[in-house]
């Protein structure tokens, strides 16, 4: 697995399970991590130091006013949940500015999604482009195949992308 990408990167995990916190610390074991299990410790640490990656829990840390924090302090926010796994999360993530919505039962593969996000945040295209390829079969799976009609605004998203490379 590359880690190239990842490795030196500095990372805020907010989730108010320690399980969680200890997953990902040991998973991303090739950034610098720093963890915080609350709100308030979370937005002391997105205004007092500086990150590359925040990685987000929606329920339990209020992570939609963390998600604000880190995007007007230019931290690229991945949002990562269960609770809240949602239609309507997942589109409200992408409208408010997170760079991925990662379901908390696909953490394993936490290393590969944020690769995803820091190359195409690098090549300045947009991070949901791939979210979409690597994450469709599962809210197919989770949610039917009829998902793709509610959130209409990410299959514009993915076919303008994929259009424009057929095109080169």
């Amino acid at each position: 697995m590359t880690t190239a990408l990842l490795k030196g990167r500095k990372i805020l995990i907010v989730d108010d399970e320690p399980d969680v916190l200890d997953t990902l610390t040991e998973l991303l074991s090739m950034c610098e991590i720093s963890t915080a299990d609350s709100f308030d410790k979370a937005s002391d640490l997105l205004v007092s130091k500086d990150f590359d990656l925040a990685i987000l829990d929606i329920m339990g840390v209020n992570g939609y006013e963390l998600l604000k924090i880190a995007t007007s302090r230019g931290v690229i926010p991945v949002m990562l949940t269960a609770r809240a796994l949602a239609l309507e999360d997942t589109v409200r993530s992408y409208r408010e500015g997170a760079a991925a919505y990662i379901p908390k039962d696909e953490m394993a593969q936490i290393e590969i999604y944020l690769n995803d996000v820091l190359e195409l945040y690098g090549m300045g295209k947009n991070t949901w482009t791939r979210w979409y390829d690597r994450f469709v079969n599962y809210y197919n799976r989770k949610f039917g195949l009829d998902w793709q009609e509610y959130s209409r605004e990410f299959l514009e998203i993915y076919h303008l992308e994929n259009r424009s490379k057929s095109d080169e």
